[in-house]
């Protein structure tokens, strides 16, 4: 079924984002992504910048943790060399060596600068860690707001409960809360059965679902017998995968009667569950693979097919 393509509100802000966004996890980061090694290299993220925005994404988000502060750095570089306007979200991460709330505000001048910018629009709570899922320091983000050095906040890996109280919170201070980041994708569901994803569409806050691809494992690259390499060995054991293998088949099968591939059914599967995925991309031909998702709508029908066959994955 086709639509056209189009942008979504960020929560109640006026920020208009696309409906597939970019991950620059994988920018830098060594740990998970292997960085530096054979995969891939400074020139193959540039590639996915440049066709990310080519094909019709206007919005990236990274994180300073993420490759320790390179992932920032390389979108730095890089947005002055475009005539696009990018939206840039980014995030704080609670360590807990950070207990004033200042530091919130110190760490987000520090993303500013890697990032060759005066303000983001979106600056998010990485983890509710320690009292950073706690109100005094959740307002801290309207303080942000406030200062002029972010347009709209969020929160990331919030439960419905902090999720809640972080938007009463916020609320309070005049500053919606726009977003919370999530795991989301057909190997994890648990924000429909645990109640977040019905109190964010319900207060207007948006889902942003990281990891929509479930690390590659929706593609049918890898299975019990061809395991993924690194710590993603240990995230999805074989058994896990055996008991993908109908999902991946009916994913193969559904993007078949689009023209679609699996990665791109699993990305708009996501959409019409009311979220706004950002798979990771790590070179041109992944970005453009990824925002074939956006402009056409799965059925009812094959929405719901596809929630069965996840149903086996424990």
């Amino acid at each position: 079924m086709k639509t056209s393509q189009d942008l979504v509100p960020l929560g109640k802000t006026d920020i208009l984002i696309s409906t597939v966004g970019v991950g620059a996890w994988a920018w830098g980061d060594r740990m998970m992504w292997g960085y530096g090694g054979s995969g891939y290299s400074d020139a193959d993220i540039r590639e996915a910048f440049d066709v990310s925005l080519a094909n019709g994404t206007n919005w990236f988000d990274t994180a300073e943790v993420y490759g320790m502060g390179r992932s920032e750095k390389f979108l730095g570089r890089f947005l002055p060399t475009t005539s696009k306007e990018v939206l840039v979200a980014t995030k704080f991460f609670p360590f807990p060596w950070r207990l004033s709330r200042k530091s919130l505000i110190r760490r987000l001048e520090k993303s500013l600068e890697r990032l060759q910018l005066s303000q983001v629009d979106l600056y998010q709570i990485h983890m509710p860690l320690g009292r950073w899922s706690k109100p005094p320091h959740v307002s801290a983000l309207a303080d942000a707001v406030s200062a002029g050095l972010t347009r709209a906040v969020g929160v990331s890996n919030f439960n419905t409960e902090k999720t809640k109280l972080a938007n009463e919170t916020l609320l309070a201070k005049g500053v919606p809360l726009a977003s919370n980041q999530v795991e989301y994708s057909l190997f994890d569901r648990r924000i429909e059965r645990n109640g977040l994803l019905d109190y964010c569409r319900e207060n207007e806050i948006t889902v942003i679902a990281y990891s929509p691809l479930a690390k590659g494992m929706v593609t049918g690259k890898y299975g019990p017998d061809n395991p993924p390499p690194g710590p993603r060995k240990r995230i999805y054991p074989a058994e896990k995968l055996r008991r993908a293998q109908p999902l991946i088949t009916l994913l193969k099968e559904t993007g078949a009667a689009h023209g679609k591939t699996a990665a791109q059914v699993a990305l708009n599967w996501t959409i019409c569950k009311g979220t706004v995925p950002i798979p990771g991309a790590k070179n041109g031909k992944q970005a453009a693979e990824n925002l074939g998702a956006m402009g056409w709508r799965l059925s009812a029908e094959e929405v719901t097919a596809l929630d069965e066959a996840s149903n086996a994955i424990p």
